[in-house]
């Protein structure tokens, strides 16, 4: 039989699959996924989203800076293009996306993100408004001091080196310089599981801390805060917080502070004021905060604010004017204060990798302390590495001084033999180095003086190696070295510098300003209107509630309308059982058809509206339910702090609310379903905080229902209301009886609707 080639190469791809399907080793799917998930889990916690506690730069942030510095962008280097560093470092460092590293690079450059810029911008990189950088073939930049200062000793063996992801060249574990970025700059992340959010701190005070742990490594955290004091944000703004609270976020490496815009007040004509911000809490956008402040005015949130402009230049000013002269200043603020991002919580989470290269929470002792020992390991490792140096030299200063003592001779075998090499190192004892030093020696240098010099400089390099011999043995001097370093960065960044100053203030707030908004409201008359479809509007004045000139939506209609005033709070009872409350100076105006008081407090949709009625907190008011139960429940009680309304009357599917009626009387009427009418004593009726309440009328047939109900005074007499006037019964006796009776049948004349009138 003829087998044709491609039968052949048949035959061998099967023969290769079936080998395939032998080696393949059965492993569980979940352990397939959990044990991968976990690599990727660790890439990114590690190797993307947390700071490293040491140098406080994320991978992307050190391989910037490293390449920065390959390509000699120092700070009295010319500017270059972004595009050329993010290009770089694409190709040579980090094989991720131009977007990642060019928005890491810009974060680095913005003065309002990171107390100590590391990136010389110059260009469109972005502002406080929030809005973006342009494109980096437009932007230029180079290194400030400051990341030259993080990079400080890295040509001298200070750190390790790792090969890049191709082999081609190294970059750097970890950065060495003794500048504390992790703490001077923050940083902020999110992993896998974990997140990190740093603040920024002033570096004077980073020092004074640094150098109390040098001296006293046990040091607690309440004598680091003694000189760290608290966060110093880009932005400025006040910190609130008191002592004991950031000795306690520090301690255990979360928490959070409370911080404020900076305000101040500007007297203007006629004894009027207006309060203007200059400073804003750290991390807002400035742009939204305004924005936020005008949608809160617009909806009648700050009945304390006039109005808001923004002024803002390169500095921030945003003026805000007070509704009216008789408004203090201080008020107005402790209530926009506790109503927008003028104040603001930034939540601390100090979760770095440690130096072993696990993630994890530190308390701030922990956190100097690490960067400390790596500060000792960096000046031993450069320690050692200019002792080689010098034994290097030394040796090469040596050789020299040999030719000196015996320049006829060398240079006779240099001129005469063929391996002048080997001779001398023969003759004279040489090493290879030094004879390598000698030949390459100019003859311009064959001179007295330069004798002299060798000796001077030989001299000099032994007593710098005895230094540096007992700096390696003395922790002492170790430690002195320490304080030399941070005190010459702490001299760099004064705070009498512009950079340096602290720019966020401590101010402990001591009594917290109690605001009443709604005493600032102006008093004014309104009409009130609730249709049945749910939307409320208020109409200025007291309108003629028999004849409104309202219009409604198609197929909508009116359900409820009363007066009220602009400082009433207005109550609306559920079937659910439910109050909710509103504010009168808060509802919309007639123009339209209002807005949906379902929006406005979360009133279910299957929920019914039973009553809509002016709160008054010294009134009670009697709650009945479909089957004849309810309670007497004080005004007091009835206030909803909240949205979602507040429980009061427990009801069922089959036991709604249906009434809701203000106590006024000491009798009380009821009318149901089943054409009976009861009229007993008011004081038969419990009053209640919460409840289901207890049996008001009793009906016979489960169908049955209470239709009204109506308190008045005995002495007054009892009646209804219709349209063609009130009637009045001479003799109630029939119909008086005890609460959970069933009553009488109603008397003649009484409206067919089962209603007492209004």
């Amino acid at each position: 039989m003829v087998y044709s080639v491609a039968d052949k190469k048949r035959k061998e791809v099967m023969k290769k699959a079936e080998n395939t399907i032998e080696n393949i080793s059965g492993q569980q799917l979940s352990d397939a996924l959990s044990e991968r998930y976990l690599s990727y889990a660790v890439s990114t916690i590690v190797a993307r989203a947390l700071p490293d506690v040491r140098d406080g730069l994320k991978p992307v942030h050190r391989r910037i800076l490293y390449s920065m510095l390959r390509q000699k962008l120092s700070p009295s280097a010319a500017f270059r293009k972004c595009a050329t560093v993010v290009g770089d470092v694409l190709g040579h460092y980090h094989p991720h996306g131009d977007s990642s590293v060019y928005d890491a690079m810009v974060r680095l450059a913005q003065d309002f993100s990171v107390r100590y810029p590391l990136i010389d911008g110059q260009g469109n990189f972005g502002n406080i408004d929030g809005d973006p950088q342009a494109a980096y073939r437009y932007t230029e930049s180079k290194m400030t001091p400051a990341a030259m200062l993080i990079m400080d000793g890295i040509d001298e063996d200070s750190v390790d080196m790792i090969p890049n992801f191709d082999g081609t060249t190294v970059e750097p574990t970890v950065m060495p310089g003794a500048f504390p970025n992790l703490l001077a700059n923050g940083g902020m992340g999110i992993a896998v599981g974990m997140a990190t959010n740093i603040p920024t701190h002033n570096v004077s005070e980073i020092m004074d801390a640094l150098n109390l742990v040098v001296d006293k490594n046990d040091a607690t955290t309440e004598q680091i805060m003694k000189k760290l004091v608290g966060p110093d944000f880009p932005t400025g703004g006040v910190l609130i917080d008191d002592f004991a609270t950031i000795c306690k976020n520090y301690d255990t490496g979360r928490g959070a502070f409370r911080i404020r815009a900076k305000w101040e007040v500007e007297k203007l004509d006629r004894g009027a004021e207006q309060v203007v911000i200059t400073e804003i809490p750290y991390g807002i956008i400035k742009s939204k905060l305004v924005e936020q402040i005008a949608d809160l005015i617009d909806a009648k949130k700050l009945p304390l604010v006039e109005d808001i402009v923004d002024e803002s230049t390169t500095d921030v000013r945003i003026v805000i004017t007070p509704k009216s002269r008789n408004i203090p200043v201080d008020k107005m603020m402790a209530h926009l204060f506790a109503m927008t991002d003028l104040e603001y919580k930034f939540n601390m989470n100090f979760n770095v990798v440690d130096s072993n290269g696990a993630p994890r929470v530190m308390p701030i002792g922990d956190v100097l302390r690490e960067f400390i020992a790596h500060q000792k390991n960096v000046l031993l490792r450069r320690t050692k590495w200019r002792l080689g140096n010098i034994e290097r030299r030394l040796e090469i200063l040596s050789g020299l001084l040999i030719v000196y003592l015996n320049l006829d001779r060398v240079i006779e075998i240099i001129r005469n033999e063929d391996d002048p090499k080997a001779v001398l190192m023969e003759e004279f004892k040489l090493t290879e180095v030094q004879v390598e030093s000698i030949l390459n020696t100019r003859l311009r240098s064959l001179r007295k003086l330069e004798e002299m010099e060798i000796k001077r400089e030989d001299q000099e390099l032994r007593a710098e190696k005895d230094k540096l011999q007992a700096l390696l043995e003395s922790e002492e001097i170790q430690n002195a070295q320490l304080h030399a370093w941070f005190d010459d960065i702490k001299k760099q960044y004064a705070k009498t510098t512009a950079l340096g100053r602290r720019r966020t203030q401590w101010t402990p707030s001591t009594e917290e300003v109690v605001v009443n908004a709604d005493e600032f409201i102006e008093k004014e008359p309104v009409t009130i209107v609730l249709s049945a479809m749910g939307w409320i509007r208020a109409a200025k004045g007291h309108l003629d509630l028999n004849n409104l000139d309202m219009k409604f939506k198609e197929g909508d209609e009116l359900q409820f309308a009363f007066h009220a005033q602009t400082t009433d709070k207005i109550n609306l009872f559920g079937s659910f059982g439910k109050m909710f409350t509103l504010s009168a100076n808060d509802l919309p105006s007639a123009r339209g058809f209002g807005e949906s008081v379902r929006m406005m407090a979360d009133i279910s949709a299957d929920e019914n509206i039973v009553s809509a009625f002016v709160l008054d907190t010294n009134a009670k008011y009697l709650l009945v339910g479909r089957h004849g139960t309810g309670f007497i429940v004080a005004g007091e009680n009835c206030v909803a702090q909240t949205k979602s309304g507040k429980q009061i009357m427990n009801v069922d599917d089959k036991n709604p609310a249906v009434l809701c009626v203000r106590v006024c009387g000491d009798m009380v009427a009821l009318s149901g379903s089943n054409d009976k009418l009861l009229i007993f004593e008011a004081n038969q009726i419990p009053e209640m905080s919460r409840g289901k309440g207890v049996i008001l009328q009793k009906y016979n047939a489960e169908r049955t229902y209470t239709i009204d109900a109506m308190f008045f005074n005995m002495s007054d007499g009892f009646g209804w209301t219709t349209g063609r006037g009130t009637t009045k019964l001479d003799d109630i006796t029939p119909w008086v009886a005890k609460r959970a009776s069933q009553g009488h049948t109603i008397p003649v004349g009484f409206p067919r609707s089962g209603k007492f009138g209004k």
